[in-house]
């Protein structure tokens, strides 16, 4: 579905549906108690790269670097599989085509797996999962983008929050990208490290190039705002599955304008295989600060 556009404004509406909200809130913390029974550790050591944001933080990216600088491997639900992604989610297809070692499904019963692997002893990767007690994190770090920050503040279906911004306090170190238009009042409770990286877009075509963009992700203006020479734009929902109509709308769309269709990397990845070539992707580049490194460098070696 497409981010409800109430999540970053406290609207009458978000208001309403507050009373829901401390309804989905208890419920989750039923069935986090109850999951929490029998939970399983790792001997390699885990490393949960979370968040409290209902999607469209800039996660995957943030994933992918520390997975390939760890060389770890990646366990992820994958969600919304398809057979374009090959049935694992467009962002598991994303780490895999990156050269990761990417395993989807039950998180838990990956991590099991990869224990059996008696050879290997380096840290695994755990995309998403700060809220499954079902696995013992080693290292939790939550992802946040300064220019989403907290959203409106309130909680699902209110607002974009999975749970109160006191759990940021589970957190072992907070990721922040940063975002040429910060949020104001966001700020991270005080002893919980934090750090920064620079995320960079980089187009397929030159900057005289016309462009007309599609993306179907949390917060899609994003990805609109970090591209020049824009001539055309459609957001669709979330992790949306392209139909040949919706493709043969977008091609006469940017012909209509004289322009090229780019589209994210999570998008192109969904897209049928014959509409790759001529449908390109934008490159998202993150760079983590060297502080960053070096506190998770120094971590690592207190992980077992």
């Amino acid at each position: 579905m497409k981010t409800p556009w109430w999540f970053l404004h406290k609207t009458p509406l978000a208001f309403i549906l507050v009373p829901v909200s401390w309804i989905y809130y208890l419920i989750g913390r039923i069935v986090y108690v109850v999951r929490k029974i029998g939970s399983y550790k790792s001997r390699r050591g885990v490393i949960c790269i979370g968040n409290i944001m209902a999607g469209g933080v800039g996660k995957t990216p943030i994933v992918h670097e520390i997975a390939k600088r760890l060389d770890a491997p990646v366990v992820m639900r994958g969600y919304k599989k398809s057979a374009k992604t090959g049935n694992v989610g467009d962002e598991a297809a994303m780490l895999s085509r990156a050269g990761l070692q990417v395993h989807v499904g039950d998180r838990k019963s990956n991590i099991i797996l990869l224990d059996k692997q008696l050879d290997e002893t380096g840290p695994i990767v755990m995309d998403d999962g700060f809220q499954n007690p079902k696995i013992k994190k080693n290292l939790s770090i939550l992802v946040f983008d300064a220019g989403l920050g907290y959203g409106n503040g309130f909680l699902l279906p209110a607002g974009p929050l999975r749970e109160p911004r006191r759990a940021v306090r589970r957190a072992d170190a907070v990721i922040i990208i940063r975002s040429p238009r910060a949020r104001k009042r966001f700020s991270i409770p005080d002893g919980i490290p934090v750090f920064y990286a620079s995320g960079h877009t980089v187009s397929p075509y030159d900057e005289n190039q016309k462009l007309y963009v599609f993306a179907g992700i949390g917060y899609p203006k994003k990805f609109f705002a970090t591209l020049k020479n824009v001539v055309g734009k459609r957001a669709f929902p979330d992790h949306y599955q392209y139909t040949d109509d919706d493709l043969q709308k977008l091609r006469a769309a940017a012909a209509r304008r004289g322009a090229k269709l780019v589209t994210t990397e999570k998008d192109w990845m969904r897209l049928p295989v014959d509409m790759r070539d001529e449908i390109k992707f934008a490159r998202l580049d993150m760079t983590l600060d060297d502080d960053f490194w070096t506190w998770l460098g120094d971590k690592i070696k207190c992980l077992h």
